[in-house]
């Protein structure tokens, strides 16, 4: 009897701690299991970094609130990416997808699960609550397009296609495709903010080839599409610039430490080709055949500035080929050969360069320059559209460099009878060689320094509604 009771406290022992040890260790593994599965906001696996700053730039969430972010930081799904007026920001993200955040933007990650093994199950979703970004489609959207989308304050966008840049406020959204094809649709009970992928319901396809900008508008009584033609030379810029950028990224350099005496070639930001009888419509009255010496004035030369006059200069703008006819239209040019003797090439595109003088040594701009002001010495500017090519007034101008800082600022004041006066403003960030430039949606400014700081020149266009405007300039120190 006593061995069996013996027996059965051993075994109720045993029980008792068996049942111990089991508790024990489902208890541990359910710490383990909810130390490895954080509450909401503890915390997001990285899907991202900044790749590029220039400027100021930040990323915001509900948690941390905002930070400065520089090379390498990392960006999480939740983050809100902000730049300031003079902000520009890369995110690079682990599907080799990349979106470029312009200035005076704020743009939301609100989803990116990128699936390695089965890419065609990712998903991808960004908000652009304001400004202009550009995004360039990695792994996930192009496996799984119609799990992608970018949303707008008054449209959605789907993709068929790898690199589109969009513009937004809360009225207006403007998008156009430098390759492939999006799907742009306003907001209705069959285009939710919370769906994925293109909208059907009133959509409107929009492709590269096009060379179109789509636009939609919400006027209070409804959400309006239209589709107006842009500059083709804005395709052209926008892929070349994602190059450079590319190339940057790639090397781990940052763009502002460009190499000594590189010349930056933009292709086709002046993209002019013009007929003999183009000259008719150089007046400041489209109907007018007044010859264009009785009617520009202001910066633009009433007839083409002298050879030896500009060869003086340490900045001259040589053009690359002369069709007949085309002289008649240019003020402040000379030919390739006469622009390059004695001068190394700066900048330039498909029709102009600024060639410098170096003056015998390498593209090293002066030290302790501080903030220099350029007054506008002379310019050309015409206005492209489906009536013709005519030659535009530059009746004012401001050019501010700041080589402390690397920035610059400028103003231009512009007019005719078919656009009105129109203004000009840019600005960016200046870098090594004295090379400066600014890109947008809409329009782009690209120009250099003399390497004593006393003289400056720049390309620009700008994008209107019914056409675009392109130019030359040429400065001198205040």
């Amino acid at each position: 009897m006593m061995l069996f009771e013996l027996f059965v406290k051993i075994s109720i022992s045993f029980s008792t701690l068996l049942r111990s040890f089991l508790v024990l260790a489902l208890g541990l593994a359910m710490s383990g299991i909810q130390a490895e599965t954080p509450h909401a906001g503890e915390f997001q696996e990285q899907v991202g970094e900044i790749s590029l700053v220039l400027g100021k730039a930040f990323i915001e969430d509900s948690e941390e609130g905002r930070r400065a972010v520089s090379v390498g930081y990392p960006v999480k799904v939740g983050d809100q990416i902000v730049t300031t007026a003079n902000g520009h920001a890369h995110v690079r993200f682990i599907d080799k997808g990349l979106v470029s955040v312009r200035p005076n933007s704020r743009l939301e990650v609100v989803l990116y699960d990128y699936n390695a093994e089965k890419p065609e199950q990712s998903t991808v979703k960004f908000n652009l609550i304001e400004g202009v970004a550009r995004s360039i489609s990695g792994d996930a959207a192009k496996s799984a397009r119609q799990r992608f989308r970018l949303n707008t304050p008054i449209a959605a966008i789907g993709v068929r296609g790898t690199d589109f840049v969009v513009s937004a406020t809360p009225e207006t959204v403007r998008a156009l495709v430098n390759e492939g094809v999006i799907v742009m649709a306003p907001y209705s009970d069959d285009c939710s903010l919370d769906a994925l992928g293109p909208c059907g319901e009133n959509a409107v396809e929009l492709t590269g080839e096009s060379l179109q900008v789509l636009e939609f508008n919400d006027d209070g009584s409804g959400t309006t599409p239209a589709i107006y033609e842009r500059n083709p030379s804005l395709l052209r810029n926008e892929i070349q610039v994602a190059a450079e950028e590319s190339t940057d990224e790639q090397q781990g350099t940052d763009a502002e430490q460009k190499a000594e005496g590189s010349e930056i070639y933009v292709e086709g930001v002046t993209s002019l080709k013009i007929s003999a009888d183009a000259r008719l419509l150089a007046s400041n009255s489209p109907d007018s055949t007044t010859d264009t010496d009785t009617v520009l004035d202001d910066y633009t030369p009433s007839s083409p500035l002298v050879e030896e006059v500009l060869k003086e200069r340490q900045l001259i703008w040589g053009r690359w080929s002369w069709s007949e006819g085309q002289g008649e239209l240019e003020r402040i040019t000379v030919p390739y050969a006469e622009a390059r003797d004695g001068r190394e090439r700066t900048i330039g595109d498909a029709d102009y360069g600024l060639f410098r003088d170096q003056q015998g040594g390498t593209a090293r701009v002066e030290a302790g320059l501080g903030v220099v002001g350029f007054s506008l010495s002379s310019a050309q500017a015409f206005y492209s559209s489906d009536s013709g090519i005519v030659a535009m007034q530059v009746k004012d101008g401001a050019l501010s460099i700041d080589f402390n800082q690397n920035t610059f600022s400028t103003e231009l004041s512009l007019e005719h009878a078919s656009t009105g006066l129109i203004d000009f403003a840019a600005m960016g960030r200046i870098y090594s060689g004295g090379y400066f430039y600014y890109r947008s949606a809409d329009q782009n400014v690209i120009g250099a320094v003399s390497l004593d700081g006393r003289e400056a020149g720049y390309l620009f266009d700008r994008q209107l509604e019914n056409g675009g405007i392109q130019g030359l300039t040429l400065w001198d120190s205040q």
